[in-house]
């Protein structure tokens, strides 16, 4: 009696290769195919070589409006003119995306006292809130959080690094 394991690599294996192949038109290449042991009784089959399919193609990477940090002026929660273009996108990135909540984190550069910052930086991440919920985005989808000077984007001690820390930067949860 032919053991099963024998029956699996030496018919199945084979049968199931050649009919992979069938739906492709590419030639089939095979380095080699299983031969059963020379003290098997069995016949040997020969198979034309099989080629199996190439690979699916990777997933497409998401293109669309992408959530991007708003930027305020020293000392200042107002929200800017350069700010509002990038606000629009994140408004549309939230209708783009119904069941997703986000968190706006308000930022501070270094200077000025820990409970300054942290309350200045709760007031830039309320003012780009507010001004989101007037794009049409429920208040109940966002929540203001405040780092203060905590969190800086940029370690640098001079004007550059303090303009990228005074933001609003927003998460998604």
């Amino acid at each position: 009696m032919v053991s099963s394991k024998i029956l699996t690599r030496n018919t199945l294996i084979p049968v199931m290769l050649f009919l992979g192949a069938c739906c492709c038109d590419r030639e089939v290449i095979v380095d080699s195919v299983p031969r059963p042991p020379a003290s098997s009784p069995q016949p040997v089959v020969s198979l034309p070589p099989v080629a199996l399919p190439a690979p699916p193609p990777p997933p497409l990477a998401f293109v669309g409006p992408v959530l991007g940090d708003v930027f305020y002026d020293f000392d200042k929660s107002f929200i800017r003119n350069d700010a509002v273009e990038q606000l629009k996108t994140n408004a549309a990135w939230l209708q783009e995306n119904g069941t997703r909540n986000i968190i706006i984190e308000g930022h501070c550069d270094e200077r000025g006292t820990n409970e300054y910052n942290l309350a200045l930086g709760l007031r830039r991440a309320n003012r780009a809130k507010e001004y989101l919920v007037k794009l049409g985005i429920k208040p109940k989808r966002m929540k203001p959080v405040t780092y203060g000077e905590e969190r800086p984007f940029d370690d640098g001690h001079n004007e550059k690094a303090w303009k990228q820390n005074r933001r609003a930067h927003f998460v998604p949860e």
